[in-house]
């Protein structure tokens, strides 16, 4: 049976749900709800499992903390034996505006510590869905904008987003990297 990793980047913890940061735990959650699935806190995250037509997706909140989500990641693709080229990661990205997104097949971290860590475990070369959260902080404080949370508005211009990254994952799973690239690209583009 074919499996898929799909991962979402961002902190363990109460005091961080909500936060830009955990944009890619936010994305998950909605999946798995939609999904009906449940997630359990297993080694190295909170793991979901679910099938899309045959196909075994995994869905992975890692609980290693943001600088360290290459421990999970090489983990669980290891245990599952699932080829790197069924990963997506999904992280925040402070390049890109609020409720825009960018599905790139492989390439740099962007400055990310999260993708940086995958990156240092796995190499660059896998699939990652950037989720715009905007830069409308003063020169120096993007740890606080990352770590802040978003208030109703901004949570409201990002539900659309998340649940087209649902859309996506099936997109990825079924139809793979570059069709859904080509398929959702230009919708994430926002003004």
């Amino acid at each position: 049976m074919d499996k898929y990793l799909i991962c979402g980047l961002g902190n363990p913890g109460d005091e961080y749900a909500g936060t830009r940061h955990n944009t890619g735990f936010m994305v998950l959650d909605a999946f798995a709800k939609a999904s009906n699935i449940h997630f359990e806190d297993k080694r190295y995250g909170f793991v979901a499992e679910t099938s899309i037509k045959g196909r075994k997706v995994f869905l992975l909140k890692p609980t290693t903390f943001m600088n360290l989500s290459g421990n999970a990641v090489r983990y669980w693709l290891n245990k599952e034996n699932i080829d790197q080229s069924r990963l997506l990661v999904i992280s925040d990205d402070v390049a890109l505006p609020l409720g825009a997104f960018r599905l790139k097949g492989n390439g740099s971290n962007g400055g990310h510590n999260g993708l940086g860590h995958i990156q240092q475990m796995i190499g660059q070369n896998y699939a990652r869905l950037r989720m715009g959260v905007g830069n409308d902080y003063p020169r120096g404080r993007q740890v606080d904008w990352v770590l802040g949370h978003y208030n109703e508005d901004e949570l409201n211009a990002l539900r659309p987003s998340i649940d087209v990254a649902g859309e996506m994952i099936k997109s990825f799973v079924l139809a793979g990297i570059d069709i859904t690239m080509n398929q959702y690209n230009k919708l994430g583009k926002k003004p």
